[in-house]
């Protein structure tokens, strides 16, 4: 735990602490919420600050405008970190809080990576937050719906801040080129296109970007003037060729992604290894890579292999639990396992086709005998009537319709021959014929 430290910057820091937005007019981006008349500068600006959750990707300023509530609020400001705040420590702040709320005096509490602390941790905040002891400010970059206790989420205020854009991020380099709290006293000649590449290679990320030019400047040519020239062979040897080919939000990002799951379904693992390559040493988010390989082990293996939803779900949570670099080596187990199971797109097939009648058939109302009736008004309208309970038959199966009476008939899953769908589809044809030989 750490109390104001945060917002205490050294002398010697990186260009990204020294450029750090003081107030809501140097801040970039997130107009939606920041911008005139909008909801969160109008809380800030007013002093009306109730618990709230920042959510959005790295380097779009969730603790930058914690940092800025700081400065602004007439409140004892506190913040946490997962890794070194126990049950312990919180308590003590929070009867701390307790006691100067008795004082009139208001405490918020900022919460950095608030997805990163257990359920215990939360739990400890929850009583104060009622109460209405801290206000709670929690910044994270993993959905608050999975990540935060519901009860907490529910007395939190989700604002949810939006990537940066290619212009926001040049204007926040062009202002660092030019304030003193930049290189504002130096002498830098880099060109409008080189700023560009540094804003596009970025990827919404301002953090990234001033790092990018913090290091090409320290190290750039220094001409006999005192100008430091930044050259395009500098340029290129800071960001690879193979980095600025991949845009995490453009058109090479989806053709990446596209050829790593063609190459899985085309049963080639040395593709699927090289696909998966190309984007991690580019820098993609192992997670989003995981979450497409789920998706995979669902719509072209599915009930072929049911392991490969396993592995595909563990890797997903081995990439969570050491990150990059060390995650590489799941994510190859993973897409060389998928590469290798038998295929079968026969569970997306059948879903595409159901969700062509639902939307067709939406008011089609359920069938009565498969209705539940808990109340006697219920049953008297017929609901559950002629009901058979599977579990009464010795074959575990019985000759009721489920499907409405438009729809029946029709099949939507059709198991293919390939790995364990041989076995669904004897079963799936004993079904039927005992279905037919027992109407």
């Amino acid at each position: 735990m750490e109390q104001s430290s945060l917002f205490d910057l050294p002398m010697n820091e990186p260009l990204a602490s020294r450029m750090r937005p003081r107030n809501l007019d140097e801040f970039a981006g997130q107009q939606h919420l920041i911008g005139d008349n909008k909801i969160l500068r109008r809380m800030i600006e007013s002093d009306n600050i109730s618990s709230m959750i920042f959510w959005g990707p790295p380097g779009v300023g969730k603790t930058t405008l914690a940092r800025i509530i700081a400065k602004c609020t007439k409140s004892e400001f506190i913040t946490f970190s997962a890794v070194t705040s126990g049950i312990k420590e919180i308590k003590k702040v929070m009867e701390d809080a307790d006691s100067n709320k008795k004082l009139g005096i208001r405490t918020i509490v900022f919460v950095d990576e608030i997805h990163r602390f257990n359920k215990a941790q939360q739990d400890a905040f929850l009583p104060f937050v009622e109460k209405g002891s801290i206000v709670l400010i929690g910044a994270t970059t993993e959905n608050p719906s999975f990540e935060v206790n519901n009860a907490l989420l529910s007395r939190c205020r989700v604002f949810v801040l939006k990537e940066l854009s290619s212009e926001d991020i040049l204007m926040l380099l062009k202002r660092a080129i030019k304030d003193d709290r930049g290189f504002g006293k130096e002498k830098i000649d880099i060109s409008e296109d080189s700023l560009n590449v540094i804003a596009k290679f970025a990827n919404g990320d301002a953090r990234v970007a001033l790092t990018t030019l913090d290091m090409l400047i320290i190290n750039g040519n220094i001409l006999e003037d005192g100008t430091i020239k930044i050259t395009d062979e500098m340029l290129e040897e800071c960001l690879t060729k193979k980095t600025l080919l991949y845009d995490k939000n453009g058109e090479e990002h989806y053709n990446i992604i596209s050829a790593l799951h063609k190459s899985m379904r085309n049963s080639d693992p040395d593709a699927a290894v090289y696909w998966l390559a190309r984007m991690l040493e580019a820098g993609e988010d192992p997670i989003y890579i995981a979450r497409r390989i789920t998706r995979f082990a669902s719509e072209d293996i599915g009930l072929a292999d049911t392991n490969a939803l396993n592995v595909a779900i563990n890797v997903y949570h081995a990439c969570h639990f050491i990150g990059m670099p060390e995650c590489n080596v799941h994510l190859t187990e993973a897409v060389i396992y998928m590469s290798l199971a038998p295929k079968s797109n026969a569970c997306d097939v059948a879903y595409r086709l159901a969700s062509i009648d639902a939307k067709k058939m939406i008011a089609d109302p359920v069938p009565l005998v498969i209705r539940n009736a808990p109340t006697k008004l219920m049953k008297e309208l017929g609901y559950g009537k002629g009901y058979q309970y599977a579990h009464d038959s010795q074959d575990k199966l019985t000759t009721m319709e489920c499907l409405p009476p438009s729809l029946i008939g029709k099949a939507y899953y059709q198991p293919g021959k390939q790995g364990n769908e041989i076995r669904f589809k004897e079963r799936l044809e004993q079904i039927k014929k005992w279905k037919a030989s027992h109407k």
